[in-house]
């Protein structure tokens, strides 16, 4: 069944983003880096995607495939991650950090691509393939906060490893849905760039998700700091995915009856709200509340945008559309964030949250006028 074989990829990838995100900056911080160290470690990783992105994803549009380029691209990028093993040092570390992006991060946006795709021509719903992504993420970020309870830290690094062979696996089962290559002449980069509702898409949807650039720079250190157990901050993580997946299971109604701009623009008022009261309280029952707008914040802005991408662009440049989303959302913009994560968090501590939900707000103004155009 495609839908099975699509959903297994997400399910891996989204394990090693469950188990390595919440809990890799305190691996960072085991190998002496300091906040400001973690942050600049981060943003820079991050923006590496800006420029691999586009780039292979439009070879992979020219070229009118997917799943191999995919395949090649992880086992790439299991190599390079191993390598972490033996990096020390912010530079040994930072050098490391910036392969692993350029390799791993273009995976993502073909993905998406490969997906939204093969949905055109055979019945799979997009929302309930990729909640499984979602839900391996909650079981990944729960777990590895419970095993971690006095273990090494590097236990992050072998769990990551591992489950990184595992999505290799996944892509070799892949289906080999072929797009259409672009015509003569055509260049899928340009083709997306002179699209100015695209562009004004881009930017409504950089600054709702970069406002997660404290949350997921600094967000367990400090909730560490103030008290709360590994335990407690895995179940945090992951309760914020169960709000996601509880939108994803009826993502394709959800976005039939309000649009995807304004899909985009509800996600931003979503964390608008989330990051103002995270910046003022680290009350546990709070942050239980505040946690399921992660619904929000993250799933009806990224479900907005997947689909506002797959309807208004063109099969054959859309790996090169879904790139430069990811490269200028997911990683400029997001790297921006999580630099300034790390600069305002050292000055302000929690209270950097609120300069999150000043940039969530804003995104959310820009998505609203993008409704006219969706």
């Amino acid at each position: 069944m495609i839908a099975l074989r699509l959903a297994w990829f997400y399910a891996a990838a989204f394990t090693v983003i469950g188990a390595s995100m919440p809990f890799w900056p305190l691996w960072l911080k085991s190998r002496g880096l300091s906040v400001e160290d973690i942050g600049l470690v981060i943003a820079i990783g991050i923006t590496a995607k800006t420029l691999a992105n586009p780039l292979i994803a439009s070879a992979a549009d020219q070229r009118g495939e997917r799943k191999r380029i995919m395949a090649i691209l992880v086992l790439l990028t299991t190599a390079v991650f191993a390598m972490f093993h033996w990096a020390y040092g912010f530079w040994a570390i930072l050098a490391v950090t910036m392969t692993f992006h350029m390799l791993w991060s273009p995976t993502m946006p073909l993905m998406e691509s490969l997906t939204m795709q093969t949905a055109k021509i055979q019945p799979i719903d997009y929302g309930r393939v990729r909640l499984w992504g979602s839900l391996t993420f909650i079981a990944a970020a729960w777990a590895m906060g419970h095993v971690l309870e006095g273990r090494s830290i590097d236990l992050v690094f072998w769990v990551t490893l591992s489950f990184l062979a595992v999505t290799f696996l996944s892509t070799l089962t892949l289906p080999d849905t072929r797009i259409a290559k672009p015509k003569a002449g055509t260049r899928p980069l340009g083709a997306v760039l002179t699209d100015r509702t695209f562009i004004i898409f881009v930017a409504a949807t950089a600054l709702i998700q970069s406002s997660h650039g404290v949350y997921y720079t600094v967000g367990t250190i400090h909730w560490q700091s103030v008290g709360h157990s590994e335990a407690v901050i895995g179940w945090l993580w992951a309760e914020g995915v169960i709000a996601e997946v509880l939108l994803f299971i009826w993502g394709d109604k959800i976005v039939k009856r309000f649009g995807a701009a304004r899909l985009i623009a509800i996600g931003g008022l979503g964390g608008l709200i989330r990051w103002a009261g995270t910046g003022f309280t680290d009350a546990l029952p709070s942050l239980m509340i505040l946690q399921l707008l992660h619904g929000l914040s993250f799933g009806a802005a990224h479900l907005g945008a997947i689909y506002f991408i797959a309807r208004r662009m063109a099969p054959e440049v859309s790996a090169t559309a879904q790139s430069v989303y990811a490269a200028v959302v997911m990683g400029l913009a997001m790297g921006a964030s999580a630099w300034l994560s790390g600069v305002l968090y050292a000055d302000v501590a929690s209270r950097a949250y609120l300069a999150m939900a000043v940039m969530s707000g804003l995104g959310a103004a820009i998505a609203f006028y993008l409704r006219r155009r969706d």
